[in-house]
């Protein structure tokens, strides 16, 4: 696997794609220590990079695995996005997953700790206690990704099972390869979804009756089923698309830091209130955020018909 000791930056030339059609090769790279540069990035599970100032792509980095997650990926996947969050020179991320899967939901190693919790020692009550804190861990995790004030594009292939569908879900725009195979596979392993797929997707897919579905047989979801039901937006072969993505990412980035994160957390807000406070909340943000430099600059750019910059957030 790629090592996340170095950071790869693309020199201006195209790149050629690898015969595979799971890895991007970049055709000459620009290798950046973090020892002296995005070092706090660090990860063992995730490959962090960036070829542009504002735009960070995060791989899920467990190929051997099939990018399923153990405590350790709980940790970091979380623990990322939180530095992310708060990284003035980040405006937008890309989520992908390295080799043939994007994630192949709960690690085995992680099934092993439930059945020692509910095989161990102590009561049903105490049992509970501790399920509920590895529960509320789980979740934190992916709630990082859908808290973060930066937009965040997911692109999948391969399988995206269980725990992948949840972190997905947590994301701002999803991209699929035409051959990605989904699967909200909880009950198959005797278990209700926990992690945010039964929360979030109703809200992404607009259709109650298919995510019930999906949720109580556990079948296969095609990537064109995905892309009817709104799970995801866009189809295509997968290096393609993490370049369409990239590039959306870049252009997202372009724009006003504020502007961009308010919209975000609004459509946060929103989605989980009435639209009265809806309004309410976007107006209390618009009438702090309207005095900024950001208007000023985009305004003088178009009199001057040049591209505005605005400074890191």
């Amino acid at each position: 696997p790629q090592s996340t000791m170095l950071r790869y930056v693309r020199e201006p030339s195209l790149s050629r794609t690898s015969q595979s059609r799971h890895r991007t090769v970049p055709d000459r790279c620009v290798r950046r220590s973090y020892a002296t540069e995005g070092s706090n990035y660090q990860f063992e599970t995730l490959a962090v990079t960036s070829s542009d100032p504002h735009v960070y792509r995060v791989e899920l980095n467990r190929p051997s695995k099939g990018n399923s997650l153990a405590d350790k990926s709980w940790i970091e996947i979380k623990d990322c996005f939180d530095r992310l969050a708060t990284d003035a020179s980040c405006r937008a991320i890309v989520l992908t997953g390295m080799d043939k899967h994007f994630c192949t939901g709960l690690d085995l190693s992680e099934v092993v700790q439930l059945l020692k919790i509910r095989d161990g020692s102590g009561d049903a009550s105490r049992k509970s206690f501790q399920f509920t804190k590895l529960i509320k861990k789980y979740q934190a995790t992916f709630t990082a990704i859908e808290e973060c004030p930066k937009p965040v594009i997911a692109v999948v292939h391969g399988a995206c099972i269980g725990a992948g569908i949840d972190m997905i879900s947590a994301c701002d725009i999803r991209f699929a390869d035409s051959k990605t195979v989904f699967s909200i596979k909880e009950v198959d392993i005797g278990l209700a979804a926990d992690v945010g797929t039964l929360q979030r997707l109703p809200k992404i897919v607009g259709n109650d009756s298919l995510v019930r579905e999906w949720a109580f047989t556990a079948r296969n979801i095609s990537a064109d089923e995905a892309l009817r039901s709104g799970l995801v937006s866009r189809l295509g072969e997968r290096d393609h698309l993490v370049q369409e993505a990239m590039d959306l990412a870049k252009q997202i980035a372009s724009k006003s830091p504020v502007a961009v994160q308010g919209t975000k957390m609004s459509l946060n807000y929103s989605r989980d209130h009435t639209t009265r406070e809806g309004l309410d909340w976007i107006a209390q943000w618009n009438a702090l955020h309207l005095q900024t430099d950001d208007l000023k600059n985009i305004a003088v750019s178009m009199q001057k018909k040049s591209v505005p910059t605005f400074e890191d957030l």
